[in-house]
């Protein structure tokens, strides 16, 4: 599939792709080689290996890291209490010994994590690896063996070879620098904010019976709400909630009715201090540009 048709079946299903990043997409598909896609919160980039996973047709396995993340949650690990409750009622049985522990330490007591999991699916999935950059530094180093090999040692069973090569993305979002030598291994891509025709086009494909002087007021409105100073800039999908709310009220123009749109406010704004500081007045000022 070329980048081109890429980009048309990502659109397809509501996620609008730029040039830059289609391409990424397309390479990281034709080359087999893991995509890091670094950008803000709220820009769609878990988002894309959710759609990826439909435009391929295939299952979407997600990894959440986070400080502390380490190999048994990421991987795999063994069922503990069924394993008890084997051994318990081996020795009720008089049975003792090396088929005990063969018989515990099999694949029916061995519980798959994502890591796992996405290497021996039948058909290629999508892993996602969301936030990599939460995970400690020797977690990193650990994911990076994975992705060299595609395959996992389970010192009771052996080593585990890919069924098939998962495809692979990795989230950041800025927490902390990545090593050199994950980022050499992987394809890159920066997703920004969309500018005012992209996002126009991103809320026509998720809300098609919007009105177009709404539409373009909305995305005037987040736009410029970005650029005031606030602890939480409000990404995609808080755009789309924003549009779903006015269009479920009613509402066809901004400056209709203030005291509405600032209660659709709570859409975008997700911390204390930015709802105190988007005052009604500042929120008119923004819907006023907007129209």
């Amino acid at each position: 599939m070329a980048h081109l048709e890429l980009q048309k079946a990502l659109a397809a299903q509501g996620y609008v792709a730029d040039d830059d990043l289609a391409m990424a997409v397309h390479l990281a598909l034709a080359l087999g080689r893991p995509l890091l896609i670094e950008g803000a919160a709220g820009v769609g980039k878990t988002d894309l290996a959710r759609v990826l996973a439909h435009v391929q047709e295939t299952e979407l396995i997600r990894l959440q890291c986070y400080e502390g993340l380490d190999a048994s949650q990421a991987i795999y690990e063994w069922n503990y209490q069924r394993q008890l409750l084997s051994i318990r009622a081996a020795a009720e049985d008089g049975e003792t010994g090396r088929s005990v522990e063969a018989r515990i330490f099999s694949e029916e007591f061995l519980l798959e994590r994502p890591l796992l999991k996405a290497i021996r699916q039948a058909k290629s999935p999508v892993l996602l690896i969301d936030e990599i950059d939460r995970a400690d530094e020797e977690f990193e180093a650990y994911l990076l063996e994975i992705l060299s090999e595609f395959q996992i040692t389970v010192p009771e069973l052996g080593t585990i070879t890919a069924t098939s090569r998962p495809i692979v993305i990795l989230t950041a979002n800025g927490t902390r620098d990545l090593s050199d030598a994950l980022r050499r291994r992987c394809l890159y891509a920066h997703v920004d904010y969309p500018d005012r025709t992209t996002e126009l086009a991103i809320l026509k494909a998720r809300c098609a019976d919007i009105e177009t002087k709404l539409a373009g007021q909305i995305i005037g409105f987040v736009q410029s709400l970005r650029k005031e100073d606030l602890e939480k800039t409000p990404g995609i999908a808080e755009m789309l909630d924003f549009a779903a709310a006015l269009s479920g009220l009613g509402i066809a123009d901004l400056t209709q009715d203030p005291v509405a749109l600032q209660a659709c406010l709570t859409t975008l704004l997700k911390t204390q201090s930015d709802r105190a500081n988007i005052t009604t007045e500042v929120a008119q000022r923004l819907a006023g540009k907007a129209a």
